[in-house]
């Protein structure tokens, strides 16, 4: 209370949201934050925009700044959407000439209709979202900043919002996006940096940093974590009790054959042995093929097929094997483990194992598609 009335006083405890930071964000780059609730990323990203200040170090930035932060933040709930462009305009240091200018463009990517001359209080969170990313994205900057607003809303917008995003990262603009969303992170990103306690606990690419970001969590759940190097050059992240583990994985064609190489369509069959280590009251297998991005193509599990194993014994050995046909697009994929006791790896992850097989895809037979997906389509013309 002390400090109500200027007086100087010490906290019981010293906490620091972020210590120990350094970073260095080159222009043109596409930066994704990722870490747990309160790890650090939403005052990271003030502390680059000026609307904090850090209590040590500095923080040297240049160039225009966009910013999509907290929801309505910046915004005024009494005023219009169109005064409270203006408003949020001119403190980005435009013009009023400049904002006028724009503001059919905003008005109309926006798409709020009559409410766009109405009191903001009367606006959805969604209709927020668009107000406030429209006028962000009015001006090209040269660093656009997008906190995890863009979950809000529906699902047209995000699509036209990720569009326009795209289209500032081919022309140069430097990124930084926050997002739990690894699809969006891996899809977006050609760098993703990873935050947990106010520290930087991983830099490197989206895809590896994805995958310690997953074990991560995992292994705050009484597992462990380490990291190996896989044959492709990529780190392996593994994770877990090691109560069962995957001692083999492989992919067999039609004729039993093991393969590294299939053809679109293919009939595949994916043979995993698992080793128990500890009696086990329950085991789920799941697995996910991923594209050469990391971004999910298809995952499930045994618990979703109901077919999880009870009661198993410390020392058992079992095979698992999956038939499936590879509907999928040309390209390198890989495949990811998981060994558990119910449907996540969040609780009693047994092994979370990245990189655990990889495969190749090729289009020899099939007419030319374009896509990570292969839907063969009945098409009928009338003329």
């Amino acid at each position: 209370m002390a400090s109500w009335f200027g007086v100087a006083s010490k906290p019981a405890e010293e906490h620091w949201v972020l210590r120990n930071i350094d970073i260095t964000i080159r222009p043109g780059e596409t930066v994704g934050i990722i870490g747990q609730n309160g790890a650090g990323k939403s005052t990271l990203l003030k502390l680059i925009t000026g609307t904090t200040r850090p209590t040590e170090g500095s923080v040297v930035r240049s160039g225009r700044i966009a910013a999509i932060l907290e929801l309505g933040m910046g915004f005024n709930a009494d005023l219009t959407g169109r005064q409270n462009v203006f408003h949020s305009a001119g403190l980005m240091g435009y013009s009023q000439e400049q904002i006028e200018q724009v503001m059919p463009q905003i008005e109309d990517f926006a798409e709020i209709g009559e409410y766009f001359d109405q009191p903001m209080r009367t606006y959805s969170s969604g209709m927020q979202m668009r107000v406030s990313f429209s006028v962000a994205t009015a001006f090209r900057p040269d660093l656009l900043i997008v906190d995890e607003a863009l979950s809000v809303g529906d699902s047209y917008f995000q699509h036209k919002s990720f569009k326009r995003i795209r289209e500032f990262r081919d022309l140069g603009t430097t990124l930084l996006i926050v997002s739990h969303d690894s699809s969006a992170v891996q899809a977006l990103c050609d760098r993703a940096i990873l935050l947990d306690s106010g520290k930087v606990l991983r830099d490197g690419s989206p895809d590896d940093v994805m995958d310690y970001y997953n074990a991560l969590i995992a292994e705050r759940e009484n597992a462990s974590l380490v990291v190996e190097k896989h044959h492709s050059g990529r780190d392996q992240v593994i994770s877990g009790t090691r109560e069962a583990v995957v001692e083999s994985i492989g992919l067999f064609n039609a004729a039993g054959d093991p393969v590294e190489m299939i053809d679109v369509g293919e009939e595949v069959e994916l043979r995993i042995a698992v080793r128990s280590h500890a009696q086990l009251e329950r085991l789920v297998l799941g697995y996910m093929i991923k594209d050469r991005l990391g971004q999910p193509i298809f995952g499930t599990n045994t618990h979703y097929t109901k077919q999880p194993l009870d009661a198993v014994s410390a020392g058992d050995l079992i095979d698992y094997r999956i038939r499936f046909r590879a509907n999928l697009g040309a390209g390198g994929y890989s495949v990811s483990t998981a060994l558990v006791s119910t449907e996540t790896h969040l609780v009693n992850n047994y092994e979370w194992r990245e990189l655990a097989l990889t495969f190749t895809v090729t289009n020899l037979t099939r007419p030319g598609f374009v896509g990570s997906a292969w839907m063969p389509p009945n098409i009928e013309i009338q003329r």
